[in-house]
């Protein structure tokens, strides 16, 4: 929903408001574009939980609805019918791609979305440089108020890093490119004086008049916050890329609050100052889950240190493999277990025999809950959507603080598709990259089942897993979503 109100804030609110021409604000459009603001904020409201998610949606379509129909009966638009063919291109091409994506792939398709919010702000702040009478900037000597130009420059810029850096995230995310860190030479010196360059040149811009002067630094500008962009998300490993969707979501929403400056638009600033805010705190709640710091995510990311010791698999190590037969065996003498999903889960679309499985455990007696934890998967709450969407009841979905002291009274823990979320190498091994990130405690457990494809394999960090070789540790391995549905035959 973030990445939609962005996209659709920046696109169709690009139009100046009549405070950025000087005239007075009609009352009722005010009012308008505040009901429009209500409605976002309880559609954030809603998204907060995962049985509220659907009526926050519509909270979010309802402003939306509101905030466009205002804009275009108010404004002088020139080919409303242009702007309608538009607006029905792009809600078809949105509508069959929701309808064709795979849960798998919503990781990705949302870090395109950004991009798309961030190259929309892009080119709304260079409309406005080139024809800023259009947009109402104008001054009494026929330039551009410096104040304008800061905001139009910081709109481009933020634009630009988020199109860049999210196209990035998508590659790394679909498999297009490697999800290991990239990391280049000096790359803290080169990133910063990028930064610096990109500060500079705003303020330049802000000073110079003139057409002839301005152009090569908004150029400038452009040129350099695009490479930033690329500069920061190709040496961020694959376990942060669920930070990184939520930071490229806090962008997008700055771009668009910095271009509802520029053109005086109060809803694009509500909708921006709304997606950019939730974003960065939905980010630094991502990182205290792991236990690291914004700028140390930003910085290199998970298995970007060279001198990590823990990337390498220890295929050589004794370990045990169990049956289908084996774990539903097991599972119905249980009186208690908890289900740790992770992307592998994703990855098979094994989210519905899952379901099925607990279903019939419960039948049988089993208390059955779920641990998901905050950065499982490839986005944030990516389980608890699949899991919805196979219509496991909420009250049985836990997070990480809220169920990690029950492993230690659980006959089973069932660990599908997850890995660094498990590994204890994070609160034993110091020269593990993952060290310090809150995990799950199952080696607590009577009984660990871990379903992977093969041992061959390592988590999206590169990190090796003990879990794997304990005791207690039977390992199942076969696609997750074979392996559910032949334990649920077992069951029956």
């Amino acid at each position: 929903m973030g990445r939609f109100v962005s996209v659709l804030a920046v696109a169709l609110f690009a139009t100046p408001a009549h405070a950025a021409t000087g005239e007075p604000v009609n009352p009722w459009v005010a009012l308008a574009y505040l009901v429009a603001g209500v409605f976002f904020i309880l559609a954030l409201r809603g998204l907060s939980s995962p049985s509220t998610s659907r009526r926050g949606n519509r909270f979010g379509m309802a402003g939306m609805l509101i905030a466009v129909v205002t804009t275009l009966v108010t404004h002088d638009v020139a080919n409303l019918v242009e702007i309608a063919i538009a607006i029905a291109i792009g809600g078809l091409i949105g509508f069959l791609i929701a309808r064709r994506i795979a849960m798998t792939a919503m990781p990705e398709l949302v870090a395109a979305f950004h991009s798309l919010v961030g190259l929309a702000a892009v080119l709304v702040g260079w409309a406005a440089y080139l024809n800023p009478g259009a947009f109402g900037l104008l001054t009494a000597d026929g330039g551009i108020g410096a104040v304008s130009k800061v905001e139009m420059g910081l709109g481009i810029a933020i634009g630009a890093i988020t199109f860049s850096g999210s196209v990035i995230a998508f590659a790394k995310l679909s498999g297009r490119m490697s999800g290991s860190p990239i990391l280049l030479p000096a790359r803290h010196v080169i990133n910063l004086g990028t930064l610096a360059a990109i500060i500079v040149l705003t303020a330049l811009f802000a000073m110079t008049t003139g057409p002839a002067e301005t152009l090569p630094l908004i150029v400038a500008l452009t040129v350099l916050a695009f490479v930033i962009g690329f500069l920061l998300i190709i040496p961020i490993g694959g376990a942060d890329m669920p930070v990184v969707v939520s930071m490229l979501n806090s962008y997008s929403g700055w771009a668009a609050a910095a271009m509802g400056f520029t053109l005086g638009n109060t809803a694009m600033i509500i909708t921006g100052a709304l997606v950019g805010s939730s974003g960065a705190i939905l980010s630094y709640i991502m990182c205290r889950a792991m236990n690291r710091s914004f700028l140390s995510v930003i910085a290199g990311g998970f298995g970007a240190d060279d001198a990590a010791a823990g990337g390498e698999a220890k295929e050589q190590r004794p370990y045990k493999q169990g049956s289908a037969d084996d774990a539903a065996f097991m599972l119905e003498q249980a009186d208690k277990v908890i289900i740790i999903p992770g992307y592998g889960m994703a990855v098979a679309q094994a989210q519905h025999a899952l379901r099925e499985m607990t279903d019939i455990l419960e039948e049988k007696g089993v208390e059955v809950k779920f641990a998901i934890h905050p950065v499982a998967g490839r986005m944030p709450g990516h389980m608890n959507v699949l899991l919805a969407e196979a219509s496991v009841d909420y009250d049985k979905v836990f997070e990480l603080e809220d169920i990690n002291s029950e492993f230690a009274q659980a006959d089973v823990a069932f660990i599908i598709g997850a890995n660094d979320v498990v590994n204890p190498a994070a609160k034993t091994d110091k020269s593990s990259p993952i060290y310090g990130m809150p995990v799950f405690d199952v080696d607590k457990a009577k009984q660990v089942f871990f379903i992977k494809r093969s041992m061959g394999g390592v988590g999206y960090a590169g990190v090796d897993n003990d879990v794997f070789y304990m005791d207690q540790t039977m390992m199942l391995l076969s696609d997750a979503k074979k392996m559910v549905e032949e334990i649920v035959k077992a069951l029956d």
